[in-house]
């Protein structure tokens, strides 16, 4: 029997831009997962491989990183809104666009008084925290006398639009990477932290308490750094919440480097100042770490953040 060709539609998906609007020392962010579907004359393509209708999947990536620059992006309806006109609007056979968008919201990091010891500023105004992203966890192990208390917290993202820097590191042949002085830096916090409290006959911590704070100063370290490492934040948070919390002794973190590159705007003759990145899952540096009281023997299995 004789076939015909049905409904259709191509594209780009899951384009992931991220949007820095720097306001002064005060930045905002947009983070967008944006898809597009575009749909029209396109009998010939698929019955004769003709692409003469065919507008590239790598376009209408480019078209969204750089609209992020020209358009801005207010909303994601609106930036939605100018991308769809521009696809039908800009090419006869395109007649229907379907843009897909997922916003990620972040909330400002609030720092606390002293951090002026570590950045030498009065205010924080270029940290974030993903919304509604962590999860809390505890593993509580009893042997009949005494107790192991593990608690922590795993895919909570953070950010810091500024204050990044890495560089002078080991260079050989297979080195591309360019050193960078203002970085954007991003991680999945993984944590654990072991409590000191091991027997009845101790005072019990606030568990509630206990743990609110130790999130409030691991965030507060990640913002109040200003890193040449994401090894030398991991150590300034674990640092401040064993410094803060005598009924922590031990912590340990796994980081996976959230890497976001500059995205090259000259083909379009745009500049990107930057403004407007490409957020990469995959591959990513993962860097872990146990920091501990001093005197105290370490008990967190080394691979229990990756659980």
């Amino acid at each position: 029997m004789p076939t015909i060709l049905g409904q259709n539609q191509y594209g780009k998906a899951e384009n992931r831009v991220v949007k820095i609007v720097r306001d002064g020392d005060t930045h905002h962010i947009k983070d967008l997962n944006v898809s597009v579907a575009l749909s029209g004359d396109m009998d010939d393509v698929h019955y004769s491989g003709s692409n003469a209708n065919v507008l590239p999947t790598d376009t209408t990536k480019n078209t969204v990183f750089a609209f992020a620059k020209e358009h801005g992006i207010e909303s994601a309806e609106q930036f939605g809104i100018h991308l769809a006109r521009h696809f039908v609007s800009s090419q006869e056979p395109i007649h229907r666009a379907r843009i897909r968008i997922e916003e990620y919201a972040w909330e400002r990091i609030a720092t606390s008084e002293g951090n002026s010891r570590f950045i030498g500023a009065d205010e924080v105004k270029h940290s974030f925290a993903r919304k509604g992203q962590e999860t809390r966890v505890s593993q509580i192990t009893y042997d009949g006398e005494s107790w192991e208390v593990i608690s922590g917290l795993k895919d909570l993202s953070v950010m810091n639009s500024t204050n990044s820097e890495f560089w002078g590191y080991v260079k050989d042949k297979y080195t591309t990477l360019k050193e960078a002085y203002d970085r954007i830096l991003a991680t999945d916090v993984s944590a654990r932290w072991r409590y000191n409290w091991t027997s009845d006959e101790q005072r019990m911590p606030n568990w509630e308490k206990s743990y609110e704070q130790a999130r409030k100063h691991m965030l507060q370290a990640f913002a109040e750094t200003y890193s040449l490492s994401l090894q030398q934040t991991l150590y300034q948070m674990g640092s401040r919440i064993i410094n803060s919390r005598s009924e922590i002794d031990e912590i340990r973190f796994s980081l996976p480097n959230n890497h976001h590159f500059l995205v090259d705007l000259e083909p379009f003759g745009l500049k990107n100042d930057n403004e407007v990145y490409f957020a990469a899952d995959r591959p990513y540096g993962l860097i872990e770490a146990t920091v501990l009281r001093d005197g105290v023997e370490p008990k967190i299995p080394v691979d229990m953040t990756n659980l």
